[in-house]
């Protein structure tokens, strides 16, 4: 039986209502799950980014945690915050509805009734298919996240347009009149580190828009097959609590049946590609870090890996992927709960 794309709608919602719900309803997860992992998720990028350093800054995650804590307190651990919220409204958003909408392309191709509950296998396609589509959203957010997230660690040479205004107080005690400036407090002035915004057109006028989607191999990598395996794993295990108490259809899922699966699917898609991250995280914040190449060469995907490798091995790829994991169970369970809670509600 051939179904047309338009009697996949089955008399319910128009293809433009159910897309602006499951847009809603994944910016709405996103956001809430991004306040409680920021801190974690910044650890990661920290750690992550000194594995080609010649010392490391940091000896784990909790030293991490501590010494950001301790230099830069609360402020600190929530730097570069409002990139990882629009990005978090943006990739959810987009894995939501296109995996909605992906599904419906397999059931049209495969002449199935808009009702007819798609195997695990191909879940899993459409779940690829989503992950896919967002990297190209996600990758230039990243980008802005991951360098305003090593703004603290930032060598003297990389600094230079974060530190324009210590250089401008120093100027200002030395015209006629103006306050005196002791060369200590020159050296104690805070730094005020660049916003989002500025980062952003830093790196389109450095680089033209390709440079925003600097690493964008390493998204592509983690976000297609994480897609799948996030996807995959939260219906294969929600099947399975529906199944221990004799349901099936998947919208009678219960709160905690959802947040149980959100938070196994969460870490199915950290573990499944961990070091494509690893290696994106790493060519983003380059520059701040190490600085330029020479001959302004741009770093690239293969490069950065085999460097990694030689460096620290599977060690250093997998940098960052515990507390990862440990955060990645709430917070994905978060997610699912939310968003599974107002597509029972209003969906």
């Amino acid at each position: 039986m051939e179904v047309s794309p338009e009697e996949l709608q089955g008399g319910g919602d128009s293809l433009t209502v159910r897309a602006l719900k499951d847009i809603t309803f994944g910016s709405i997860a996103g956001i809430v799950s991004k306040f409680f992992e920021h801190p974690f998720d910044l650890t990661k990028v920290r750690l992550q980014s000194q594995v080609l350093d010649a010392e490391a800054r940091f000896s784990g995650p909790l030293d991490c945690l501590v010494q950001t804590w301790r230099k830069e307190g609360l402020r600190g651990l929530y730097r570069g915050l409002p990139a990882p919220v629009v990005g978090a409204m943006a990739e959810n958003a987009s894995m939501f509805m296109s995996y909605s909408e992906i599904q419906n392309g397999i059931r049209w191709w495969a002449g199935m009734s808009p009702t007819q509950q798609l195997s695990l296998g191909q879940l899993a396609l459409a779940g690829a298919g989503a992950g896919c589509l967002t990297s190209f959203v996600l990758t230039p957010i990243e980008l802005v996240k991951c360098k305003m997230q090593v703004q603290m660690l930032m060598t003297p040479a990389a600094s230079a347009p974060a530190t324009e205004y210590v250089a401008a107080e120093a100027a200002l005690a030395l015209r006629p009149g103006g306050p005196s400036l002791s060369s200590s407090t020159t050296t104690t002035l805070p730094r005020k580190l660049p916003g989002p915004i500025a980062v952003l057109t830093s790196v389109v006028r450095e680089t033209g828009l390709r440079g925003l989607w600097l690493g964008h191999t390493g998204t592509l990598i983690r976000e297609t097959g994480g897609g799948a395996a996030w996807f995959a794993s939260k219906e294969g295990v929600a099947s399975l609590l529906l199944a221990r108490r004799g349901a099936s259809d998947r919208r009678d899922i219960h709160a905690w049946e959802s947040a149980v699966a959100g938070a196994c699917a969460g870490v199915a898609y950290n573990i499944a590609l961990f070091p494509a991250d690893t290696v994106k995280s790493a060519m983003q914040t380059e520059m701040e870090l190490r600085g330029p190449r020479a001959g302004g060469a741009r770093p690239t995907f293969g490069g950065v890996f085999r460097d990694m490798w030689r460096a620290q091995g599977l060690k250093g790829l997998y940098a960052g992927c515990g507390i990862t994991v440990a955060r990645a169970v709430p917070s994905s369970a978060l997610i699912f709960l939310i968003y599974d809670g107002l597509s029972k509600r209003f969906g």
